[in-house]
């Protein structure tokens, strides 16, 4: 019965907040608001991830943003473990990034026209010609002055540890020619792992690392940068354990 009612919850505060914020966004975009900073466009989303994440009883501690380049827009490459890490991260990260998804997301009713109103950037798995026009129109939105956040993974893992990288991340961040930031996001795989619609409200972290810049880097340099992020957010996962461990003992 406990199972029954927390996935009622989800389901249902999920339809209310999407609906909600979803339809602010469309309605901005259909009556031509123009874009401000900390406006509709940025707000909404940020409003969607704090209620989603109030109304199922979770709370997200976040550390290292004082690693951030002040006034400097940059790549998060983060893990993916769930639908929460969404959440987590819209609700963290400094001035509401734009989040890069593909673009079967963009044919979801209300969200999928309200991430295009709201400045999200969808991208073409299938076809390479057109995900690297995108990578370009995305490069373009984050020189503006929007950071972008990328599952460095391109799916949600379904062990809780990281899968082999995909290269879009790291293309991007050479494109733009902003500093790639490695996240780790820490406890969303017990609160909601892939398949469940079950919330176990738990501790959820998300860990900010040190900015690797990429002036200067070029195409043939995106492995070594992937490398670089994976060792980073490998060894940001690597103090979570070591922290439980100094608990135990």
């Amino acid at each position: 019965m406990r199972d029954f009612l927390s996935a009622a919850r989800y389901w249902v505060t999920l339809f209310v907040g999407t609906v909600y914020y979803g339809l602010k966004v469309i309605l901005a975009a259909t009556f031509r608001v123009p874009y401000r900073k900390g406006g509709v466009y940025d707000g909404a989303p940020v409003g969607w991830g704090r209620f989603l994440l109030r109304a199922n009883g979770l709370e997200v501690a976040v550390e290292g943003l004082e690693r951030l380049p002040p006034g400097q827009p940059c790549v998060f490459v983060s893990n993916h473990l769930s639908w929460v890490d969404i959440w987590a991260l819209v609700t963290v990260l400094p001035d509401s990034p734009r989040f890069v998804s593909k673009k079967e997301l963009r044919s979801f009713p209300v969200i999928g026209r309200a991430m295009e109103a709201a400045g999200q950037i969808f991208i073409d798995r299938q076809q390479i010609r057109s995900a690297m026009d995108a990578y370009q129109n995305a490069a373009n939105t984050i020189r503006s002055g929007h950071s972008a956040v990328v599952f460095a993974e391109g799916t949600r893992s379904r062990t809780g540890e990281l899968l082999p990288f995909k290269k879009g991340p790291f293309v991007l961040a050479i494109a733009a020619q902003v500093p790639a930031v490695p996240v780790r996001v820490i406890g969303t795989y017990q609160v909601l792992p892939r398949g469940s619609n079950v919330i176990r409200p738990g501790p959820i972290t998300v860990r900010v690392g040190e900015p690797i810049p990429t002036a200067g880097m070029n195409y043939e340099d995106r492995d070594g940068l992937s490398e670089k992020c994976r060792e980073a957010m490998e060894a940001l996962g690597q103090e979570r354990r070591e922290e439980g461990k100094r608990k135990e003992e």
